[in-house]
C-alpha cells in the first residue's frame, strides 16, 4: 500500500523537527500508544492499541530512523507485529521552510499488512491510513503552535492532547467521508449525538 501527501505547520521548521524528534510527543500524536521507548541512537521500540474496522489489537514493534540531514529529511523503516498481523513499511519525510514562519511537510512510502488486519479491504484500509496520519499531523500542529506560544510570551507550554476516544472518533469522521456518501455521514453523526444525547441522559438520571 503506498502513502504520500503533504502538510502545513504553522511554525517554524526547527521547532517542528523537535516535535517529530522526540518519542514523548510522538507518543501524544497517535493516541492509543503504550510505550515509545529510545533504545539506540535512532532506533525506538513499542507498543500500540490499533484498530482498523472490526479487527482490533495490540500491536509490538520498532522504528528505525536513517537517511537524517537535520531540519529537512529523514526516512523511518517501521516493523510491527501483534494479534491482528503485521504491519512493515518505509517512508521518507521532507521538510521545506516556506519562508513565512509555516513549514510544509511532504511524505511518501510504502507499507505492506497482512494477517487478519489485511482483511478488511484495501478500500477501508487506505482510508484508516489517510485519516490516521491526518489527525497525528493536526495533533502535531496543535503541539507545535503551544510551543511557539509558550516560547514567545515566555511562560511554561499549555498543552492538552486529544483522549484516545476523541482521536478514534475524529478519524472514523475522516473514515466516513471518504467511504460513505455525504448523505449517509450527516445522518450517522445525528444518529451517533442522539444515541449520546440518550446516553448521558441516562447516566445523569442515575446520578
Amino acid at each position: 500500500m503506498k502513502i504520500e501527501g503533504d502538510y502545513l505547520f504553522n511554525g517554524p521548521r526547527d521547532e517542528i523537527w523537535k516535535l517529530i524528534r522526540d518519542p514523548e510527543v510522538l507518543a501524544t500524536a497517535l493516541p492509543g500508544t503504550k510505550s515509545l521507548d529510545k533504545v539506540g541512537e535512532n532506533e525506538y521500540v513499542g507498543e500500540m492499541n490499533v484498530r482498523v474496522g472490526p479487527v482490533a489489537g495490540l500491536f509490538a514493534g520498532r522504528l528505525v530512523v536513517s537517511n537524517e540531514v537535520p531540519l529537512e529529511s529523514l526516512t523511518l523503516t517501521v516493523d510491527g507485529k501483534g494479534s491482528p498481523g503485521f504491519i512493515n513499511g518505509t517512508g521518507n519525510v521532507v521538510m521545506i521552510d516556506q519562508g513565512d514562519g509555516t513549514t510544509l511537510m511532504k511524505y511518501e512510502g510504502e507499507v505492506q499488512i497482512g494477517g487478519r488486519l489485511a482483511s478488511v479491504g484495501q478500500r477501508l484500509l487506505d482510508s484508516a491510513s489517510k485519516s490516521t496520519i491526518r489527525q497525528g499531523l493536526e495533533i502535531l500542529n496543535s503541539a507545535l503552535q503551544a510551543r511557539v506560544a509558550a516560547k514567545t510570551e515566555g511562560r511554561e507550554v499549555e498543552y492538552q492532547p486529544p483522549s484516545e476516544s476523541r482521536f478514534i472518533a475524529a478519524v472514523a469522521k475522516d473514515m466516513a467521508r471518504e467511504v460513505l456518501p455525504a448523505s449517509r455521514v450527516i445522518w450517522i453523526v445525528i444518529t451517533i449525538t442522539i444515541i449520546l444525547v440518550i446516553i448521558a441522559a441516562i447516566w445523569i438520571g442515575r446520578s
